[in-house]
């Protein structure tokens, strides 16, 4: 229970920055697990697809503060090596 005008107020902010961050989130991980997916099925068309929209997610997580930058780029490199192999 908040004691003072403006930590009712953080909470409320923290709410629905909080629910920002899980949408954010939630659609990157998706996102991840379809290329992933892909990945493992050797299906190099369904990588090509999924790929730059998975990368483009962890990227805009990054840009929006949801993920740390260094975070984001060894979650891009990872799945970028593994698309590599499979070529």
């Amino acid at each position: 229970m908040p004691n003072t005008k403006t930590a009712k107020a953080r909470d409320i902010t923290n709410e629905r920055n909080r629910k920002r961050n899980v949408a954010i989130r939630s659609k990157m991980k998706t996102h991840v697990k379809d290329a992933a997916t892909a990945l493992d099925a050797k299906d190099k068309e369904g990588v090509k697809k999924t790929l730059v929209k998975a990368l483009s997610e962890i990227d805009r997580a990054a840009a929006k503060g949801v993920l740390h930058k260094n975070a984001a780029a060894r979650k891009k490199s990872t799945l970028q090596r593994r698309a590599a192999a499979l070529a």
